[in-house]
């Protein structure tokens, strides 16, 4: 698998690969959940919730060969992209999944345990420059994050290549990180992880001159490269990347910006004890230092220094029954009960999440949905603000009212 921890993920791949890990439910599952108030950063169990009013379904949109991120470019109501770990991206055009892929790069992916072809992302002008962006491992490991252009509504064209932002990763498998993200304004957000290994070992996260165990914000050039917004926090500073934006993540495998507000939600992967959701207003990310290593959610790990470390929103524990947690979105869909509230999920724990955010350091009602979802991977958002659920298994659901 992807995710980061490695002996685990490569236990569960090898089901995956027979189709051994599949849920055997129903489409549809009903929510059962109550408002549980709890203190931030919080590790709630609310198994006894009572029902709540409405429910909240899941409804299989298709089944894909390991599905790790799902979008649509930004006003497309009819197609939905949903990227296949070993290479290859696929389109569902008005419910329907086409048999030709969008994109097939498994010849340059290195693919799988925690890497592969791991996300993409639409820019605000797709509609007319056609161009998108893909994170993947290469053959060496190493983390490229690619620009092409489509050459047609379902087709892209693989020779329009052109790599906007290269990290050496070959050290180690774990910890690529993953998730690209167009912010709110219109810059690329890149989650890097820590290079790998336990405990960062190299220092990476509170290393400002490293991009990794970062998020880094960037301005795509459509020739290659990229250039750096100039109020990016640490432009100038001698000795940091002019790229980072946000520092002390472990591996950042999901995040997300509230497509109302702005917001930042970052789910960071643990070690040996806490997973971690971050939160922050629009634009008070910058700068912001989340501690890895010297912690682990509010858990203390090394003796390392970690200046201005800003705590979790939200932390899981291990001992719940997490082990990587997956970040999610804040659901805009109106026709749903969970508007408002920010769901998320994890690797290990099939049951699906949901909390309401108030603050960068308080968070309430964190409690299970009454759905589950074996080997979740990521969810996703399309041009509606639907929410989608991918589970490595093969399924590809999205939240719908009951």
């Amino acid at each position: 698998m992807l995710l980061p921890r490695l002996v685990l993920a490569c236990v569960l791949a090898a089901g995956l690969l027979t189709g051994g890990c599949g849920s055997g439910k129903s489409n549809k599952q009903t929510v059962t959940s109550a408002p549980n108030p709890a203190p931030a950063p919080t590790s709630t169990d609310s198994r006894n919730a009572a029902p709540s009013r409405r429910g909240v379904r899941l409804v299989r949109v298709g089944n894909f060969d390991q599905p790790v991120y799902v979008t649509s470019p930004p006003g497309d109501t009819s197609r939905l992209f949903v990227v296949e770990q070993a290479g290859r991206i696929r389109v569902v055009r008005n419910g329907r999944k086409l048999s030709q892929p969008f994109l097939d790069i498994r010849s340059q992916v290195d693919c799988c345990g925690e890497r592969g072809l791991l996300s993409m992302a639409f820019p605000l002008n797709y509609a007319t420059s056609k161009l998108f962006y893909v994170y993947f491992t290469d053959k060496a490991g190493d983390i490229r994050v690619v620009q092409f252009r489509a050459s047609s509504s379902d087709r892209a064209d693989a020779v329009s290549a052109r790599q906007i932002l290269f990290q050496e990763h070959s050290e180690f498998a774990n910890h690529n990180g993953g998730q690209l993200q167009f912010g709110p304004d219109g810059d690329l957000y890149l989650g890097l992880g820590d290079g790998g290994s336990e405990g960062d070992p190299n220092n990476h996260a509170q290393d400002l001159g490293s991009q990794l165990g970062k998020l880094l914000r960037v301005r795509p050039r459509t020739s290659g490269g990229h250039t750096v917004p100039r109020d990016n926090p640490f432009v100038g500073r001698a000795g940091a990347a002019p790229e980072v934006y946000a520092y002390g993540l472990r591996n950042p495998w999901r995040f997300s910006f509230d497509r109302r507000t702005g917001d930042l939600v970052i789910g960071d992967v643990g070690q040996s004890e806490i997973e971690e959701i971050d939160f922050a207003r629009r634009g008070r990310a910058k700068g912001m230092n989340y501690g890895w290593s010297r912690f682990e959610g509010t858990r203390r790990n090394s003796d390392r220094t970690a200046p201005g470390a800003r705590r979790p929103v939200l932390q899981h524990s291990h001992a719940q029954g997490f082990c990587s947690i997956i970040g999610g979105y804040v659901v805009r869909d109106r026709s749903l009960s969970l508007y408002g509230r920010y769901v998320y999920g994890d690797l290990c724990d099939p049951d699906i999440w949901s909390v309401k955010l108030i603050s960068s350091v308080r968070a309430s009602a964190d409690r299970r949905t009454g759905l589950r979802v074996p080997n979740l991977s990521s969810f996703g958002e399309d041009a509606h603000g639907h929410v989608y659920l991918a589970s490595l298994a093969g399924p590809v659901y999205r939240l719908a009212s009951r």
